[in-house]
C-alpha cells in the first residue's frame, strides 16, 4: 500500500484529536498529536500572553516539524493532529491580529517558517474539520480545561474567518472538508466508518464530496 501523510486541521473543539486517533487505530497508522501537556511554555504563555507568544510559536514550529520529520521516517502511512501551516496561518496571525504578537516578531517568525516548510513533505491530504461556533463552545466546556477558560465565541470566530481565508487558497494538497457538527466518529462506528472510506477515496484520486451530514 501507497505510503501517506494526512494532516487534520480544524478550530478548536472541532474534533481533531479524536479523528486522529480513530484513524490511527484504525488503519494501524502512524500518530502525532499537538504538544500540550510536555510544553515548556503554555503556562506563561496563558499568563502573559504578550510576552510569551514569540516563544510560543517558535516551540510549536519545531515541535511540528519535528513530526513531520518522523512521520516521513516512518514505513507507515501517518496522521497529524493539526497541521504546521494552521500555526503560521491561523494562531500566529490571530495573535498579531489582537496585539499579543508585535509586528517585529510575527515577521520574524513568518520569515523561520517559510524556511522550515520549504524543507518538509507536502501532505498527501488535508482534513478541515468544520463545527459551529456554539457546537465548539459546547465542546470546550464540556472537556474543561483549565487553559481554554478564556476562549470567547469571538475568538473561534475569528479563528474561522481565518480558517475560510486559508484554505481559500491552500494549493499543497487535495482538501476533504468534513462538517462535524452531527458527526460523533468517537462513539458511533458508522460515523468513523464514513469518515474513513471518504479519506480512503480521497487518497486514492476518487471525486469525493465533502462531508456535510451523517
Amino acid at each position: 500500500m501507497a505510503k501517506h501523510l494526512v494532516l487534520v486541521a480544524g478550530n478548536i473543539g472541532a474534533g481533531k484529536t479524536t479523528l486522529t486517533e480513530r484513524i490511527g487505530a484504525r488503519l494501524g497508522w502512524w500518530t502525532g498529536y499537538e504538544s500540550v501537556t510536555d510544553n515548556p511554555y503554555l503556562s506563561d504563555f496563558y499568563g502573559d500572553m504578550h510576552a510569551w507568544s514569540f516563544h510560543l510559536q517558535v516551540f510549536f514550529l519545531g515541535h511540528r516539524a519535528d513530526q513531520y520529520l518522523e512521520a516521513s521516517r516512518d514505513s507507515r502511512s501517518a496522521i497529524l493532529d493539526r497541521s504546521i501551516y494552521e500555526d503560521a496561518h491561523i494562531f500566529a496571525r490571530a495573535l498579531h491580529h489582537m496585539g499579543n504578537l508585535g509586528e517585529r516578531d510575527y515577521l520574524a517568525y513568518r520569515r523561520l517558517f517559510e524556511v522550515v516548510v520549504n524543507g518538509l513533505p507536502r501532505p498527501d491530504l488535508l482534513i478541515y474539520l468544520k463545527a459551529p461556533v456554539p457546537v465548539l463552545m459546547d465542546r470546550i466546556r464540556k472537556r474543561a480545561r483549565n487553559m481554554e477558560t478564556g476562549i470567547t465565541p469571538d475568538y473561534l470566530s475569528l479563528l474561522d474567518s481565518f480558517y475560510s481565508e486559508w484554505l481559500g487558497a491552500f494549493d499543497l494538497c487535495p482538501v476533504l472538508t468534513i462538517q462535524t457538527g452531527d458527526l460523533d466518529f468517537a462513539h458511533h462506528p458508522d460515523h468513523l466508518d464514513l469518515v474513513v472510506q471518504r479519506i480512503q477515496d480521497k487518497l486514492a484520486g476518487k471525486e469525493v464530496m465533502d462531508l456535510t451530514q451523517k
